[in-house]
């Protein structure tokens, strides 16, 4: 799906913006007018306050909106890049504009805690919505009437369309980028800005589970960093167990308390994610990745990384070096 001529894009600014989300879409979409000749639709993008003229930053200093909230009702599509705070309520006027903007039609973005904008406009109700992980229990709580999806970088419903938390609005800014002016101009995007043109996976494989306090746990914690540093190596639910000073059944209690995942779980998920960095960091065989991680083979590497990403260890490695 292409944009008529010309696309007027109009990111939300507000007071204690915190300035990398407000980045996002202005180096994926503002810098456009640097490539003007060669992509088309040519893309218009507005910085437009929710405030004031003069915006404080979470980061300390100010940033100055030279558009207010008037000038979204020419917007194709309009982009909350984030949110300060999920209790604070967004002022009626950006409510409004939002609202309005839906019924003509303007596609409305929200990346990160965006989504709670949108949610709080009533935009996402019956939709599938994304946030950040961290305040997915939070977000499905609030708004029932949503589709929460936490595992995923960004989704896409309707004329509504949500990311995951921090660096995931990349991702989604580019995947706009994509549908507006086509995978070649977006790759040359990402490559400026060393990103991978299209990530696969979800922000699941992010999530870090707590390490609990208590001695035992603290145990287990350092086992879990000894096993990330000797992945090689085969091991078993046994052998891990007797090296914890556990029981079977303590040990595999412990574990997914710990982990949220059975031992096999997290074993192949460990190997998975150093699989990517190294596919991502180098030019070494799969054969020879295979065996530093602890697959055994290559087939059995081939085996479970389609199955987790769908797409092979090679593709992985071409499209994060963007060739």
């Amino acid at each position: 799906m292409r944009t008529k001529p010309g696309h007027t894009i109009a990111v939300i600014a507000f007071d204690g913006i915190s300035p990398f989300p407000l980045s996002v879409p202005c180096l994926v979409f503002g810098e456009s007018k640097v490539d003007a000749p060669f992509i088309h639709p040519p893309l218009d993008l507005l910085v437009c306050s929710a405030g004031g003229t003069s915006l404080a930053t979470s980061a300390g200093f100010t940033i100055s909106a030279s558009h207010g909230l008037r000038a979204t009702r020419c917007a194709d599509t309009i982009i909350v890049p984030s949110w300060p705070d999920p209790d604070v309520a967004p002022p009626e006027e950006l409510i409004a504009a939002l609202q309005a903007a839906e019924r003509r039609g303007a596609l409305i973005v929200g990346l990160c805690l965006g989504s709670y904008v949108l949610a709080e406009a009533g935009l996402l109700d019956g939709c599938r919505a994304t946030t950040h992980w961290a305040y997915a229990g939070d977000f499905a709580r609030r708004y029932p009437r949503v589709q929460v999806d936490a595992d995923v970088l960004y989704v896409e419903d309707g004329n509504v369309l949500t990311s995951a938390g921090t660096a995931a609005g990349i991702d989604c800014c580019l995947h706009l980028l994509r549908r507006w002016c086509g995978a070649e101009y977006a790759n040359h995007v990402a490559r400026r800005l060393v990103v991978p043109p299209h990530r696969q996976g979800g922000q699941a494989q992010f999530v870090e589970q707590p390490l609990p306090e208590s001695a035992g746990d603290a145990r287990l914690a350092g086992l879990i960093d000894w096993v990330r540093a000797n992945l090689q190596l085969p091991h078993t639910l046994d052998s891990l167990s007797e090296k914890a000073l556990m029981s079977r059944r303590t040990f595999t209690r412990h574990f997914r308390a710990l982990t949220g995942n059975t031992v096999l779980e997290w074993l192949l998920s460990e190997r998975l994610r150093l699989t990517q960095r190294l596919l991502e960091a180098g030019d070494q065989s799969v054969e020879r990745i295979a065996a530093s991680v602890g697959f055994g083979s290559p087939v059995s590497l081939r085996l479970h990384f389609r199955k987790a990403f769908g797409v092979s260890p090679n593709a992985w490695r071409r499209t994060f070096k963007g060739g």
